[in-house]
């Protein structure tokens, strides 16, 4: 019996998939559906053959993978697929930003046959901090290069829109750009108008940085004040000004969320992570993780992999190792060979 013909209970808490919309459409969603968590990530079906069908992201992977077998809507053509679909496997992710890099790596590494484009359609973008006396300011860059002085890059990250966004709102709170030394005319007087001298760029330029590097402190402080900056424009009835703030707010949490899976260090590691007779292995190249299989092992095979899996990744691998192991238990078979 296929997954796709099992029927899931109702139990514990979170979102299930509704039966009367399944029964409408005549597709019963399968029973691993109720193991996968409420978080981001990334999902791939497989077929009877063990062949993946498809890689798609999910904000929620529980509601999105559901989905699939309620109404489809406009995606009424991957019904063939949704029948065919024996397995599901899934990646938690910590970010629906890093959800997003680890989709667009892993179709630009090979197209299953029921995705249509090799990676998302989000432009990569950099921040650029130049926090040199004469021309300090973040602006979105399209390339990075090596960080050279007063001159540092940050990303990548998916989305030229919100990478502007989020440079946008730190520039209301920390106006790096009116922080130099020949500043003339207009930019001057505004300048004076927000309070900053050439002699805060340090101290501006540092708290970017703390933003920037994730550093939860700085990020809390940031998104305080754009908060009350929001909040503040709403009572005095502007409302545009406002929803302007929220949606920087949310480009701001969407660049500093945490991401993994796309480095800017040209780094490569074999990361592995085992549960309950699963081992899940991640292979990153040039700073991008960009392979994912899992496979039966015993604990035994398994510790020379996990005791060379680097450690801040050890979290991560063990996480993903214990969902593989759970979707793999609901199948009611060992997990697939790596692919």
């Amino acid at each position: 019996m296929s997954l796709g013909e099992e029927t899931v209970r109702q139990a514990g808490t979170g979102t299930q998939p509704d039966p009367r919309r399944a029964a409408h459409t005549g597709r019963v969603p399968p029973a691993a559906v109720a193991r996968l968590p409420a978080a981001p990530g990334v999902y791939r079906f497989r077929d009877a053959r063990g062949r993946v069908l498809y890689i798609g992201r999910a904000t929620t992977l529980r509601s999105r993978v559901a989905s699939y077998w309620s109404d489809l809507r406009d995606r009424e053509h991957l019904a063939p697929m949704v029948a065919a679909v024996a397995r599901i496997e899934a990646v938690a992710c910590d970010s629906v930003h890093e959800a997003s890099w680890l989709e667009r790596n892993l179709l630009e590494a090979g197209l299953p046959r029921w995705n249509r484009t090799p990676g998302g359609q989000e432009t990569v973008v950099y921040l650029r901090l130049d926090a040199r006396p004469g021309s300090p300011g973040l602006a979105v860059s399209h390339l990075s290069r090596p960080d050279a002085g007063e001159v540092r890059y940050f990303g990548p990250y998916l989305g030229g829109l919100r990478a502007r966004q989020a440079a946008a709102a730190l520039g209301r709170i920390l106006p790096l750009a009116y922080a130099g030394a020949q500043l003339r005319g207009a930019h001057r007087d505004l300048a004076r108008s927000r309070g900053v001298t050439a002699a805060d760029r340090d101290r501006i330029a540092r708290r970017l940085t703390a933003v920037l590097e994730r550093q939860p402190d700085a990020m809390a402080a940031a998104r305080g004040e754009l908060e009350a900056l929001r909040d503040r424009a709403a009572r005095a009835l502007g409302f545009e000004l406002a929803g302007r703030i929220q949606a920087e707010i949310e480009a701001l949490d969407w660049v500093t969320g945490p991401q993994r899976v796309t480095s800017m260090e040209p780094s490569d590691a074999e990361v592995h992570g085992w549960a309950a007779g699963v081992l899940v292995r991640f292979v990153i190249t040039g700073g991008r993780l960009c392979a994912w299989s899992q496979r039966a092992c015993g604990p035994a095979q398994a510790a020379s992999r996990l005791a060379a899996t680097p450690p801040g990744w050890a979290a991560f691998a063990r996480r993903n190792a214990e969902l593989a192991a759970a979707l793999a238990a609901r199948a009611g078979a060992g997990a697939e060979p790596e692919a």
